[in-house]
């Protein structure tokens, strides 16, 4: 038993992931290469190699003749019947090799063999191991800053976050753990490289996944996720199961489990809302904390009218536009929001609305809203004890 060889083939294939069978195959390759270059060619040359004990027999088959033309592949009468006196013409002779007596070209190819098919197998096994995480998160340890671009360990491959798929603002110090979802795995010749990303939507989605138990089952789906990286994100959920309140088991117990997302997206602003099937009812939902009167949707040329209350118009927009511009991306509807007064004067309201609902969206405010508050009000009713 060839105990060395054995002992090397198991710590490769413990440490390397690299099975045996296939380092076997490479050293079978890489004595028949380096015959090749001993001898000039190994077209009568034959391995036998015992896959559990690691032994091996190298040896040329020559043919037996009266007069001998190529020594490589031919063998004397004479010369045959010293190593077997049954030997007759035509006869095939199995002439020992010893790889010993290979010169050290051929020793150094053979070697080099050996070693790309493991460098080779190392990339491959690197490849199926992201390529089975691609389109899901995981974590590295950043190491440092390439240009505007950080580099990340994630472990037996480094990923290079580029300053496009980065949030705006974020800072990242040597051996801080983050986040990252994996957009894309592609194969080359110096290893897998994989393309990651801070400010993908489906980033939000993973860690609801690995945080709530009842999306990660299935019984809370996410159906829809609008996301303007590194300042807020709306997603809207449904529960398969009508004992489950989705938003809750979103929030979690006193918003523990949306903190911990909030924390891991350094603080970006999450709106939790119910899907539903009803066009109307999504958009008014997709608006809050913003109170709606009414809502015009056109499910075929996916537009819909909002009308809100006045003192309600810029809490329905959002800073700079972006609630009423997460809303239709969450949606999928052209969105157009009028306040009462400008809904009277275009005729979609009554002249004497104003009137008749006096009073009644007040009641609900003990205070006016405050335009320049806007950042401090809470997104949604149940994130009252998430965000302070």
């Amino acid at each position: 038993m060839n105990t060395e060889l054995l002992e090397a083939l198991n710590i490769l294939e413990k440490e390397k992931d690299i099975s045996k069978e296939t380092l076997m195959d490479a050293i079978e390759n890489s004595l028949l290469n380096a015959c090749k270059s001993h001898f000039g060619k190994a077209d009568n040359i034959k391995l036998i190699m015992d896959r559990e004990s690691c032994d091996y027999r190298l040896f040329a088959e020559k043919t037996v003749v009266e007069e001998v033309e190529d020594k490589l592949e031919e063998i004397s009468l004479e010369d045959a019947r010293e190593i077997d006196s049954s030997y007759e013409l035509g006869d095939i002779v199995q002439i020992p090799i010893e790889s010993k007596s290979f010169g050290r070209i051929a020793t150094q190819n053979a070697k080099n063999l050996i070693l790309q098919k493991i460098r080779e197998e190392e990339r491959k096994v690197v490849y199926d191991q992201y390529f089975e995480k691609e389109k899901d998160i995981v974590t590295g340890i950043v190491q440092r800053y390439v240009g505007k671009n950080v580099s990340i360990n994630l472990g037996k491959a480094d990923a290079m976050l580029t300053e496009n798929e980065q949030v705006k603002g974020e800072v990242f110090t040597p051996t801080e753990r983050i986040k990252l979802y994996v957009v894309e795995v592609k194969n080359t010749t110096k290893g897998p490289k994989i393309l990651v990303s801070r400010t993908h939507p489906e980033l939000v989605k993973r860690l609801f996944e690995s945080e709530v138990t009842e999306v990660k089952d299935g019984i809370v789906e996410i159906k829809s996720i609008a996301r303007e990286a590194g300042s807020r994100t709306k997603i809207a959920v449904w529960s398969n199961d009508p004992d489950v309140d989705p938003v809750g088991a979103c929030v979690g117990m006193n918003g523990a489990r949306v903190n911990a997302i909030v924390n891991e997206l350094r603080g970006e602003k999450i709106d939790i809302i119910n899907w539903s099937d009803n066009p109307a009812i999504l958009i008014e939902n997709a608006l809050s904390p913003a109170k709606v009167i009414s809502v015009m949707a056109d499910p075929d040329d996916k537009t819909a009218s909002v009308i809100v209350p006045d003192y309600q118009l810029s809490l329905a927009i959002g800073k700079e536009g972006q609630n009423a511009r997460l809303a239709a991306r969450l949606t999928g509807y052209k969105i157009d929001i009028k306040s009462e007064t400008q809904a009277i004067e275009s005729g979609e309201l009554p002249e004497n609305y104003m009137d008749m609902t006096e009073g009644v969206f007040e009641e609900e405010y003990e205070e006016p809203y405050d335009e320049s508050a806007d950042e401090e009000i809470i997104e949604f009713e149940e994130f009252e004890e998430v965000e302070e």
